[in-house]
């Protein structure tokens, strides 16, 4: 018998694989082998499926990097941002998970809500990290959503960019940090 997470992972598969429209219990059951009966043993149908199934999205696609990061109690910011941007630049491979969700997320308004907390938990952490490097909140709101901005963007250029090329744009947004910031300089001037 499969297991819930059996069962979610198979979701998250047939997502990537076949966006939303895909989801249905007769390809789960089909790609697990199993009845409809085992679906039914652990979820009350589609709805609850989904439900649980989006909370697995949000704990692969972000919790699950964000609680490696900070495994390093005290690694310093920069550290913990690069170690991210590593982790985010390996898996960016396959992209098709976080296309299909975003893509899903413009049709229905609980996976919507879902990436919003997806997409503010991400930003929350970034602009987090970067006010403990560089001390400035202002900065630290822009920056975040420029690093954010890159990684979601890396996905959906045709074709998407590899690990290598991902990885050299972070260290080029994150080396902004120790550069003046523009604004300041034409305040002073």
């Amino acid at each position: 018998m499969a297991s819930k997470q059996d069962w979610l992972d198979a979701g998250l598969a047939i997502l990537a694989e076949h966006g939303a429209p895909g989801l249905t219990i007769e390809r789960l059951t089909d790609r697990l082998g199993l009845s409809k009966g085992s679906f039914y043993h652990h979820f009350k149908g589609m709805a609850g499926y989904r439900t649980s199934l989006l909370d697995r999205i949000a704990d692969q696609t972000t919790l699950r990097f964000i609680d490696l990061v900070e495994r390093e109690p005290g690694l310093p910011a920069r550290d913990r941002l690069r170690l991210l941007t590593d982790l985010v630049s390996a898996e960016a491979q396959s992209p098709a998970l976080e296309i299909a969700v975003r893509a899903w997320a413009q049709q229905d308004p609980e996976v919507r809500a879902a990436q919003e907390r997806i997409d503010r938990t991400r930003t929350e952490y970034l602009r987090e990290l970067w006010v403990e490097m560089t001390g400035d909140p202002d900065k630290a709101a822009r920056m975040s959503r420029l690093l954010y901005l890159i990684a979601v963007g890396a996905d959906h250029v045709v074709p998407p960019l590899t690990p290598p090329e991902l990885r050299d744009l972070f260290n080029a947004a994150i080396g902004l940090a120790d550069r003046p910031d523009d604004r300041s300089e034409r305040k002073r001037k």
